[in-house]
């Protein structure tokens, strides 16, 4: 067997893919086995694909829980910086008897989708920006945590006062021997809240890169003693965790079509069709993008995060926002998405959504400028969902892009996201209490 990477020294592969919550999922496998995993695969049991984040499985008895067959890509295997001896490769998830992609797999959803691009001569590439907070063990607080960094006003700061045991930097530069290519990192807004950016590429490769940015840093915090989280709303006096995606179309020659100079406010045909296509299935695109009860609670315009179908310049109170620049970095930004979101699922609705747009040729309204909640209610745009529930009626609702992510996913998805949805109202919070006890 050949590779790309020299193999000399590493001692275990850890066959690695992405379940329905984005969660890493695998097994570590001798490196002599590799070669025969390639060939004819590993199998693992269908119920991890339809397992809640409590332990419980909740889909899937129909089938008696079959196996499933994970093929690695070989061109995704490369060594984990902080284990010596251990290499790491990301499989495509098969069924068994036919060896066709199986039907709960993210990673073959978007491959499904981007092929559809490359049928119209494109090629998507995406960038993702992913925020997370550091927590740190204290068993005085309600939730066992507390914030690595609890000082006031660090964005934009680096340095022991963000950082004080230069947590963020042995991330970054991990995240660059894994091949993430890291472009910056930093303190955020929140406190004890991070941001590592890393370099846009092709989707599949990007998604791969998000999954894997997610997994390094939980990695790495716990090693360290400590919790790192993506969900969108950990605390409720700091702010929200969001997940940006930034997406541009190219050519087969590599060139930018999201640009051009003769069209309206410098943007080409397509990316107006791409936009049009992105606001038609907002409110389908929501559960893939927030798919947890916490989600929701970090919507709502102070937090530059939007509550509205709509799209502008450089604004961030917009769904869509396309920044000023041009050329070659002409692009656009979903900026709904929750961290906790599973970055295949949502570059697939993403892009199914565009994909939408383009072969409709689609029309966007006028862009919104300003403080859009300023603007009479009717100019707002339509209203997004505002709960789990509602987000994952819209999806059902929702033709293209259930087809696009396909149906099998879709339904294992909702089953879970509704076993979820009746654990939580079952649930009794510290804030009943509080509220009621004393005086009802």
């Amino acid at each position: 067997m050949e590779t790309e990477l020299d193999l000399e020294g590493v001692r275990t592969v850890r066959l690695q893919y992405a379940d329905l919550h984005g969660i890493t999922r695998g097994k570590d496998i001798p490196v002599g086995q590799l070669a025969g995993a390639a060939e004819h695969c590993v199998h693992f049991v269908a119920a991890v694909m339809t397992v809640d984040l409590a332990h419980n499985v909740v889909a899937g008895f129909e089938t008696g829980f079959e196996d499933i067959a994970a093929r690695p890509d070989l061109s995704t295997l490369v060594r984990v910086p902080w284990e010596p001896g251990v290499a790491t490769c990301i499989a495509d998830l098969e069924q068994v008897a036919t060896h066709e992609p199986y039907g709960v797999d993210g990673r073959a959803a978007l491959k499904r989708i981007v092929a559809e691009y490359a049928e119209l001569g494109l090629t998507p590439v995406i960038a993702p920006e992913l925020e997370f907070y550091l927590c740190e063990p204290d068993t005085t607080t309600r939730e066992g945590w507390r914030r690595y960094v609890g000082t006031d006003s660090n964005v934009y700061t680096v340095g022991p006062r963000a950082d004080p045991r230069g947590i963020l930097q042995r991330m970054m530069h991990a995240a660059d021997d894994l091949g993430l290519e890291v472009l910056a990192g930093n303190h955020e807004y929140g406190r004890g809240q991070f941001e590592i950016n890393i370099r846009h590429t092709t989707a599949v490769e990007s998604a791969d890169r998000a999954f894997r940015l997610k997994w390094l840093v939980k990695e790495l915090a716990a090693q360290e003693g400590l919790l790192a989280t993506f969900i969108g709303k950990p605390w409720n006096d700091d702010e929200g965790s969001g997940f940006h995606v930034h997406l541009s179309l190219c050519d087969a020659d590599g060139t930018n079509r999201c640009g051009d100079p003769a069209g309206e406010d410098g943007l080409s045909g397509v990316t107006r069709q791409f936009v049009a296509g992105v606001l038609e299935h907002a409110p389908g695109m929501m559960a893939l993008f927030n798919p947890t009860v916490n989600a929701y609670r970090r919507l709502h315009p102070e937090a530059l995060v939007p509550t509205q179908v709509s799209w502008g310049h450089d604004n961030r109170f917009t769904f869509v926002r396309v920044p000023r620049e041009r050329g070659a970095a002409t692009r656009v930004e979903v900026r709904v998405g929750d961290g906790s979101a599973n970055p295949y699922l949502a570059y697939t609705a993403a892009l199914a959504a565009g994909l939408d747009g383009i072969r409709r040729e689609l029309e966007p309204p006028a862009p919104l400028s300003g403080l859009i909640y300023a603007l009479p209610e009717e100019e707002q745009g339509a209203p997004l969902p505002a709960t789990l529930p509602d987000a994952l009626a819209a999806l059902a609702a929702d033709e293209i892009l259930c087809n696009a992510v396909g149906r099998k996913l879709v339904d294992t998805f909702t089953t879970i996201k509704e076993y979820e949805l009746n654990r939580f109202r079952q649930w009794v919070t510290d804030w009943e209490f509080r509220e009621y006890s004393h005086h009802l």
